[in-house]
């Protein structure tokens, strides 16, 4: 199944209530925005005020969508995420929705996915896609520590093997997640990989499995101005040239991405 690229807005989209923490730093927002088609990979861009300070919308995963209600996990790292974490009220807000290309969905396959912060968010839609599909799926939810790990046993049960790993080894394996990675390579054969963390993760799984026959995908996160393609500011170097990330992208075969050209 192919991945699927949308730019869909609703007039009035609704933030159904206050943004909920679910883990130290990290929220959650409900929101309807009257629309039941999108694809794991895909993401939501959301205007912060009516102001020009801050101008730029910020980009989000989205984590989950039933029926007209996505979720989005969203983490303060900054100005316009705390502002949206601390001042935005449940009515009507200005959200784009789903936009950019998602995942390829496999079938029958015994697949890999790893996650990193933040960057979980994405592969629980995935997962869910996933299992439909009669795959079998093994999940590794990486962390900087246990006090940031979200929705542990909705994504647990979602998988056939679910591990952890944390830097400071409060749950979990202790250490990178690219190191677990490798051990779970030296046991098991995947017929395909799904990555969405911090850059310094993706590269280091990158480059083990292009030592590998492995197929896999990465989700780039990546700063997405416009999120449709007008402002070029996404732009990422891969072997069939320079590929605008919010319209190919978010999601990109891992093997075409020049990572040397990244940050």
């Amino acid at each position: 199944m192919n991945n699927k690229t949308g730019t869909n807005k609703k007039i009035n989209p609704v933030l159904l209530e206050k943004p909920v923490k679910v883990s130290k730093d990290h929220y959650l927002l409900k929101i309807d925005i009257e629309n039941d088609n999108s694809h794991p990979g895909q993401f939501a861009n959301i205007r912060i005020t009516n102001n020009s300070d801050p101008l730029i919308r910020r980009p989000f995963s989205i984590f989950d969508h039933n029926k007209n209600i996505i979720e989005i996990v969203i983490k303060n790292a900054g100005r316009g995420t705390d502002f949206i974490i601390n001042q935005f009220q449940p009515g009507n807000i200005d959200i784009i929705a789903p936009l950019g290309s998602g995942f390829n969905l496999c079938e029958n396959k015994n697949v890999l996915l790893a996650g990193g912060g933040v960057g979980n968010a994405p592969l629980y839609y995935l997962a869910k896609e996933l299992k439909k599909k009669n795959n079998s799926i093994t999940y590794l939810f990486a962390s900087r520590s246990a006090e940031y790990i979200y929705f542990q046993d909705q994504y647990s049960v979602l998988a056939d093997k679910f591990l952890i790993s944390t830097d400071d080894g409060t749950s979990g394996f202790k250490g990178l997640a690219g190191n677990v990675v490798e051990q779970l390579f030296a046991t098991e054969k995947y017929d395909k990989v799904y990555i969405c963390g911090p850059f310094p993760m993706m590269r280091s799984i990158s480059e083990f499995i292009k030592t590998h026959e492995t197929s896999y995908e990465v989700s780039l996160e990546n700063y997405f101005g416009c999120g449709i393609g007008l402002c070029s500011g996404c732009t990422v170097e891969t072997t069939e040239g320079t590929i605008r990330a919010c319209i190919k992208g978010p999601v990109f075969d891992g093997r075409i991405i020049n990572w040397d050209s990244l940050k």
